[in-house]
């Protein structure tokens, strides 16, 4: 999925081992290691990443403290996540050293890499004993990925658009007024689930019978929404050419910084929330791959996180990390059991076995 950081223009816990005495040993960082001293460091480490805000919060939270510990650069490489995969699977079924050393990755994109058995084996990271039971991956054995934070796709929408209060339904956007004026993802990513129960089914048929979300779907094609992605989205916000979309809360969060009047609610139905994470490609040199389990772990830190997770306003997997101010109680910020009550949560196996059949269908109905 692309993400950009959304200006004017274009637009998920344990604490940190101090280092004050170590810039950037294994005591630091706390790996645990059968080395009898750290291995030979590598002059940098390669992170696939996103651009705009979402690197920015990265190096602000991870990297370049990363580097102050260990002396070890870190290179962004900006390749999208679904351009990246096939380059990491080639090399791997090739024994050819992969093109990065961490992948900052969707669960769902990074499971169907653990799936193919490309990702390499990340429960030996110290910094696991003390995260929530967010951290896993769900309908995986063990920790071929770790999962550092969780996001909602919210209803952001223009409040001059909607006089008489926030919309409380999904269904709201089937007003005719709102004909043309709506958005989605070019392929219904974060819409499908919400969508189910808008159209009368029930989530646990997913995915056996999601007929009720087809049908809310084809509803919804009738109002004539602009399909696109997250840049698109902004600008449709910045140019009053949209009143609503279906989108990641950190992306309207940034629009916001930026001077569009936007919120965002969760409504009545619920919204998907999903994860990211970190995982790391088999065939790295032996040095390199430890000192990218350092990276991984490091990021598992508070301190880390409290910093990279402002930037994006998400919540971690740490415990104890403070919400930004703008976000307490937010439901696009979830901290407690009734939060994650309102949000829908389908498991990254059951998203990566169905997926490309739910955006076609989504891509069929809109298209037809």
């Amino acid at each position: 999925m692309k993400r950009f950081k959304p200006t004017l223009s274009h637009l998920s816990r344990r604490t940190f081992l101090q280092a004050t005495a170590a810039l950037g040993g294994a005591s630091a960082l706390g790996l645990r290691s059968s080395y009898a001293q750290e291995p030979e460091k590598p002059a940098e480490i390669i992170v696939r990443a996103w651009g705009g805000s979402w690197v920015d919060s990265l190096k602000a939270g991870v990297s370049d403290s990363f580097t102050k510990m260990t002396g070890i650069a870190v290179r962004h490489d900006l390749t999208e996540d679904n351009e990246i995969q096939p380059k990491v699977w080639a090399a791997v079924a090739q024994n050819r050293v992969p093109p990065i050393h961490i992948n900052w990755d969707t669960t769902t994109n990074a499971t169907k890499s653990a799936l193919r058995g490309v990702t390499e084996d990340l429960s030996d990271l110290p910094n696991l004993a003390n995260v929530t039971d967010l951290a896993k991956p769900a309908g995986l054995e063990g920790f071929p990925i770790v999962n550092t934070y969780g996001y909602v796709y919210v209803l952001a929408y223009r409040p001059a658009a909607f006089p008489d209060g926030p919309p409380k339904s999904w269904k709201d956007l089937l007003d005719p007024k709102f004909k043309g004026r709506l958005a989605f993802y070019n392929d219904g990513i974060g819409f499908h689930f919400p969508a189910q129960v808008a159209g009368g089914g029930k989530l646990e048929d997913i995915p056996g019978n999601m007929q009720p979300a087809w049908d809310f779907i084809t509803k919804m094609k009738t109002q004539q929404p602009l399909l696109g992605e997250d840049p698109d989205f902004t600008t449709w916000f910045q140019n009053g050419e949209i009143d609503a979309a279906c989108t990641i809360s950190t992306n309207a969060r940034e629009a916001r910084k930026n001077g569009v009047k936007i919120e965002w609610v969760v409504p009545e139905e619920g919204a998907k929330f999903d994860t990211d994470g970190l995982w790391i490609p088999k065939g790295l040199p032996e040095n390199e791959l430890y000192w990218a389990k350092q990276y991984i772990n490091h990021a598992l830190t508070k301190e880390a996180q409290q910093v990279w997770l402002d930037g994006l306003g998400l919540p971690g997997v740490v415990p104890g990390l403070t919400p930004p101010k703008d976000l307490v109680g937010d439901p696009s910020y979830p901290t407690t059991e009734a939060d994650f009550q309102r949000l829908i949560r389908i498991s990254s196996k059951i998203q990566v076995e169905n997926e490309s059949e739910w955006f076609s269908k989504f891509k069929a109905i809109m298209q037809g």
